[in-house]
């Protein structure tokens, strides 16, 4: 076993990140102030003209709230893939709506369109597609879907930034919402935090209020006033769910460093792609023509042939020094998704067998080549 294991992920922070929370620090805004603010503009200005912006301590948090800026109640269904983490579907449940689990691509692993055409119903009220591992789901196919179903469209983001699909940036689509993740591992990060990005002015000043308590001012325009200015209201039951000034130091420096951090992630993903052809192993495909893949995640998917199975893989390779992971574990898969909606293996034929197989792979854009050779090398003997 090597020295130094190898992480699955790492988030890239350096100096530039360490003196930006300093710089907060001193300032004397610790909550949402204006480092927030700059925040928001400059991630609705990457995303499109027209963009709203609205930053949020996580990506649950912005997809609860945009779920309830859209009126998603009690006796509303939502479709939700089976394939994704557990806060694409909680966030149904917190609203009293039942979420309604969809099977998956056998590509992709993103939500299939055609299992959830089968699952509406006419309570159903919205879709909740993940863009999985960073490949967007087909804008236009998600769409017409939408349009004939007469659904709102909320988009979760988590993995996807910068990811386009038909030429169009996740975010800046047709789309009710879009969440973003800025979680420690993701492509880039805050420690903690989240984005939503709209066009509907409306549903991007609910969420503006919700968010905090329901206060119609923000801490912000409340203290920083050269006269008197502390009256306020509550307009809303909200939450506490604004992102911290902190936090948005860390996302400004990693906004100025995301194009060159997303490069290095498709560097990596192509060495990926070309030096493991020849094993026993199912590849992601690449994105195509006019679309942006974020290779959040390098997901393959081990033969059944192969010398060992998905278990052993990920065993073998800890013990040699390099961490693998597993994403995801079907919802349906879990003790209280599966008690709770009564589902069965059989109605995720696609996921159930997808899951025995998917392992993903140390990608981080702070990876050097050497590490990127000892992925390379270690899973190439592990399957020899």
């Amino acid at each position: 076993m090597a020295d130094r294991t190898l992480p699955f992920a790492l988030p890239d922070i350096g100096e530039e990140e360490i003196q930006a929370v300093s710089d907060a620090l001193r300032s004397g805004w610790l909550s949402s102030g204006p480092r927030v603010e700059e925040f928001e503009r400059r991630f609705a200005a990457l995303c499109g003209d027209g963009v709203q912006a609205v930053a949020l301590n996580s990506a649950t948090a912005g997809l609860h709230l945009a779920l309830e800026a859209l009126g998603i109640a009690p006796g509303d269904e939502v479709l939700v893939p089976t394939w994704t983490f557990t806060a694409t579907a909680e966030i149904v449940v917190h609203l009293g709506a039942r979420p309604v689990f969809v099977d998956s691509d056998p590509v992709t692993l993103n939500i299939d369109l055609a299992d959830a055409e089968r699952k509406v119903t006419g309570r159903t009220r919205a879709v909740l597609p993940v863009h999985f591992a960073g490949r967007a789901v087909s804008s236009s196919r998600l769409h017409e879907f939408a349009v004939r179903h007469h659904l709102h469209v909320v988009e979760d983001a988590a993995h996807a930034f910068p990811s386009a699909s038909e030429g169009v940036p996740v975010g800046a689509g047709r789309s009710a919402a879009t969440v973003f993740s800025f979680y420690a591992t993701k492509t880039i990060t805050t420690g903690e935090g989240g984005m939503l990005v709209t066009r509907d002015l409306d549903l991007a000043s609910r969420v503006r209020t919700t968010r905090l308590h329901g206060i119609d001012r923000n801490a912000f325009d409340r203290y920083r006033s050269d006269r008197p200015a502390w009256r306020y209201n509550i307009a809303a039951a909200g939450y506490k769910y604004n992102l911290t000034d902190t936090a948005a130091a860390i996302g400004l420096v990693q906004l100025d460093r995301a194009e060159k951090m997303h490069l290095r992630r498709e560097q990596i993903a192509e060495r990926y792609l070309a030096a493991f052809a020849d094993l026993p192993l199912d590849l992601p495909q690449e994105a195509p023509a006019g679309d942006i893949h974020a290779w959040h995640l390098f997901v393959v998917r081990v033969w059944d042939g192969a010398s060992l199975g998905r278990n052993e893989f990920i065993a073998e390779m800890s013990r040699r020094g390099v961490c693998c992971s597993v994403h995801f574990i079907p919802l349906h898969m879990h003790s209280y998704w599966r008690d709770q909606y009564g589902l069965q293996d059989e109605m995720f034929p696609v996921a159930n067998s997808e899951f025995d197989r998917v392992v993903s792979i140390p990608l981080y854009s702070g990876m050097t080549d050497d590490d990127v050779d000892r992925v390379l090398e270690t899973a190439r003997d592990v399957l020899r």
